[in-house]
């Protein structure tokens, strides 16, 4: 039997807290290792705990979700970010996804639907809403990887279609007969070929240069 995905979940009201763990806790392949109340709790239990799926809320006092997300990164936490935000503004939403969240949901969500993107994101899943990757794709910036498709191989081109679809690497990997770790290594080169940081700035780099699966 698998391990659950381990959890941990940020947000500053104790109420959330205790709904968001009450949805996850009858879930079998789920577990809820800890809670913080704060981005920079948040930082340090992740560091602490190693979850495999961050809940983080955007809007919390002091150090706030986007300036978390930042120092996971800066951390090489291997956690993947789910931001659980009640703000739906993409003005609020672009920059936790730019800091390198893996996708967003609402609060209201439906519980089955929360335990779903937590299993997609594991997976290696970025969640978007049309309008929001729309709003990214808009976005050029310095670093973005602009002109440099060029440098990469075919094989390269072929995994980065397919993360442009939401596969994750045991996707990629069965749909081009590798292995995961063949995979992974392709997915470290496509990065640090187009200067990105995450999958998340990858699939958009494909989106927006006409790379499909």
């Amino acid at each position: 039997m698998a391990e659950p995905v381990k959890v941990l979940i940020v947000d500053d009201h104790q109420v959330v807290r205790r709904g968001l763990r009450t949805f996850l806790e009858v879930q079998d392949d789920i577990e809820v290792v800890g809670e913080a109340a704060d981005g920079a709790e948040g930082v340090a239990r992740a560091e602490e705990l190693r979850p495999d799926v961050v809940l983080m809320d955007v809007k919390m006092p002091g150090t706030d979700g986007i300036e978390a997300l930042r120092r996971l990164r800066e951390l090489d936490n291997p956690a993947r970010v789910l931001i659980v935000t009640s703000f739906t503004e993409q003005r609020t939403v672009v920059p936790a996804l730019r800091a390198g969240a893996a996708g967003y949901v609402y609060k209201d969500v439906d519980p089955d639907a929360l335990a779903g993107a937590i299993r997609s994101v594991h997976a290696g899943h970025i969640l978007l809403q049309p309008e929001v990757a729309g709003a990214l794709l808009s976005q050029d910036e310095p670093g973005s990887g602009q002109g440099r498709g060029g440098s990469l191989t075919e094989r390269e081109r072929e995994v980065l279609g397919l993360i442009a679809d939401g596969r994750s690497n045991r996707e990629i990997a069965r749909a081009l007969v590798l292995s995961e770790k063949t995979v992974k290594t392709h997915v470290s080169n496509i990065l640090m070929k187009l200067d990105l940081a995450d999958r998340t700035q990858a699939a958009l780099w494909a989106v927006r240069h006409g790379v499909t699966g």
